[in-house]
Order: C-alpha cells, then sequence, then structure tokens
C-alpha cells in the first residue's frame, strides 16, 4: 500500500512539474502582471482535464504539440484554469477558477479564451473540433499582428 502511494505522488509532482516545465500558470491575476511585463497575450484554457474528452484532445493534440509549444514560447502567457472531478485541488484554487469561469462567461469545456495584455478579448473557442496544431497556431499568430 505504502509503495502504491508513494507510486500516486510521484505520478502528480511529475504531472505538476511537466506542467510547470512547460510554463503554464494557474493564477490569473499573476499570468496578466507577466503578460504585460513581457508584451505577449494571456492564452487561457478552462478544462476539465480528467473527465472531459475533448479537452483531452485539444491538450494531446494541440497544446503539447510542438508547434504550440514554440508558438507560445515567444507570444504567450499560458494559463491553465481545471475544474476536474478527481484531481484534488485546493479550495482557493478552486473558488478562483470558478469565480474567472464566471466572469468570462464559460458554458462548456474547453473554452480557450486570448486576451491581450490589457486584459481585452481577441478569441474565444468553445470544444475542440480537431484542429490541427499547425492550423491552431496560425490562428491565434494573427491574433499577434
Amino acid at each position: 500500500m505504502k509503495k502504491l502511494a508513494l507510486l500516486f505522488a510521484l505520478t502528480v509532482a511529475t504531472f505538476q512539474l511537466s506542467a510547470a516545465e512547460a510554463g503554464w500558470m494557474t493564477d490569473f491575476p499573476k499570468a496578466q502582471e507577466k503578460a504585460k511585463a513581457e508584451k505577449k497575450l494571456v492564452f487561457i484554457d478552462f478544462t476539465g482535464s480528467d473527465w472531459c474528452p475533448p479537452c483531452k484532445n485539444l491538450h494531446k493534440s494541440v497544446l503539447v504539440a510542438p508547434e504550440f509549444t514554440t508558438f507560445a514560447k515567444d507570444n504567450l502567457v499560458l494559463v491553465e484554469l481545471d475544474f476536474p472531478n478527481k484531481k484534488p485541488q485546493t479550495a482557493e484554487l478552486k473558488a478562483a477558477n470558478q469565480k474567472l469561469a464566471q466572469r468570462f462567461k464559460v458554458e462548456g469545456y474547453p473554452t480557450v479564451i486570448v486576451l491581450d495584455a490589457d486584459g481585452k478579448e481577441l478569441f474565444r473557442e468553445v470544444g475542440y473540433n480537431g484542429t490541427p496544431a499547425k492550423a491552431y497556431v496560425a490562428k491565434l499568430a494573427k491574433l499577434k499582428k
């Protein structure tokens, strides 16, 4: 049983580390500050990471693809606002995510919203229709102009 608990803890830690290494933030106000300082767009992913099939497909097909991660590194501040069924979250994070979902009037998952550094909404997409990473990045690149 102890080995199983240790394995679970290592799996969770690895996932959190890989998300952090990829540059994903969960603190929206800090992400806005960073976007302003670095003159980048804010890319918000409202997701149900452990229960939503379209969310999982978006993640697998786009958000971890080299085309997206390369583009994001230079142009985006990445924010993941997760609404899991089973994955543990702090009460503070749950409350903050819920407040932002209400603020941005999120009605389905995944919802991707892109804001400029001043908080103006430039792009919104609800659901994931299978757009390949290269085409997804091309849509985002047009927002930078």
